[in-house]
Order: C-alpha cells, then structure tokens, then sequence
C-alpha cells in the first residue's frame, strides 16, 4: 500500500474518531463510527492473507452490526422523545441496546468474542492501533452516557470483563490474543 493512501486511511482514522467523540448527537456519533470502521478495514487486508482477510470480514460484519443497533436505538430514542441527544436516552431499553452495541464495538464481554480471532488475524502495528485508537470513540460515548445507565449493569459488565479476561488469559501463549483478552 502506498504512503499517501496509508496516510489517507490514518487520517480518516483520526477525523472519525475526532467527529464522535465531538458530538452530542446520534446520527454524527454514528457517522464517525462508520468512518472509523471503514478506514481501519483496508489497513486490516494489507496484506494479501486469507487470514487477514478473514480478520476483515469478521471485523466488518461484527461492527456493521454494533452500528446498526447503535442507529435502531437512536432511531427509537427520537421518536420516543423528539430528540437525538446523546446525553438523555428516554428509556431503558434504548439504554441497554445502547450498550450492548457499544460493549460490542469495545469488546467487551460477553460480546468479545469476535475480538481475539480478529486480532490473531492481523499485523501487529494494526493490533495495537485496533487496541487502542479504535477503542477511543465508542468509549467516550459509553462515558457520556454513563450517568444514564443502570449501575450494577455497568459494574457486572466491568466485572464480567476482568473475569473472562483473566481466565481466559491463563492459557493463552499467543501474544495478539492476550492483548485481546486483557
């Protein structure tokens, strides 16, 4: 890949992640996701591997989905209450689609499972950005909605996470993967 599309997709990285986390409103917080997604999948397939390949597509169909109920959710938020604030979910269940969709564009569990076979698939510079730049956005959402949320739902996930991580990680010899889990 060429350098000045490589700078290209970074820089589309930068301003999606830049654009959701800048925003008070669904529909640009979903735009910026999207943008996030779809400038991290030509840097996923690089390299011409069945593997990376597999990593893409398994990284794409899981975050189409995130965004789809992420877009469901924000749908249902507006009509039930007439705006399209981040701040004020209406409801419980549009709270809970909510985070269930963004736990699954973190990783979190029980919604990881995706996660370590996409990163075993992929470069490390790639892990290491989808490990971290990526995780930038959805989770500033996640905070800005915090105080909406149920608690204990926030604190069994957060539980639910360290648990599996940990458990999980006690086997594992695969340094991609136990950046996954933890």
């Amino acid at each position: 890949m060429s350098p000045l599309i490589t700078s290209i997709l970074i820089s589309s990285l930068s301003t999606g992640t830049i654009i959701t986390m800048s925003s008070y409103h669904w529909l640009f917080a979903w735009f910026g996701l999207e943008m996030n997604t779809l400038a991290i999948i030509p840097l996923i397939s690089k390299h011409h591997h069945p593997r990376a390949t597999e990593a893409a597509t398994k990284y794409f169909l899981t975050q189409a989905a995130a965004a789809a109920t992420i877009l469901f959710a924000s749908t249902l938020n507006a009509w039930t209450s007439g705006q399209w604030s981040i701040l004020h979910p209406t409801t419980l269940p549009v709270a809970l689609m909510l985070l269930i969709a963004l736990a699954m564009k973190l990783g979190l569990a029980p919604m990881h499972s995706w996660y370590p076979e996409v990163l075993q698939g992929i470069t490390l510079p790639t892990a290491l950005l989808m490990s971290t730049w990526q995780k930038f956005a959805p989770l500033t959402l996640l905070l800005m909605m915090f105080n909406e949320l149920p608690q204990n739902i926030l604190l069994t996930l957060g539980l639910l996470s360290a648990y599996i991580g940990g458990w999980a990680g006690l086997n594992q010899t695969q340094t991609r993967k136990i950046m996954a889990i933890f």
